[in-house]
């Protein structure tokens, strides 16, 4: 498997964190600030990405999202960086 694919965790005005995957980590952060894609950024934006990972595969993007979304500690550690 090609490791094309990349995690980001973006971040609004007010504080909230969206964590994604996506080939291109620009072009997606340009979409979520467009309205197109998750539902959850539409009109919450600006988003900026504030912590990247990768290359890795789909799969390993995939799982490392999930793990990322559970993790608490790792959000509030990121929060506090800001």
């Amino acid at each position: 498997m090609s490791k094309e694919w990349h995690l980001y965790i973006a971040r609004n005005p007010k504080g909230i964190l969206y964590t994604g995957i996506a080939k291109d980590i620009n072009a997606r952060i340009a979409a979520h600030n467009d309205g197109i894609g998750a539902k959850f950024t539409r009109g919450r934006g600006p988003w900026i990405p504030v912590h990247t990972e990768g290359p890795m595969d789909h799969g390993e993007a995939l799982k490392r999202e999930i793990k990322i979304k559970k993790d608490r500690k790792f959000k509030k550690a990121l929060k506090a960086q800001f």
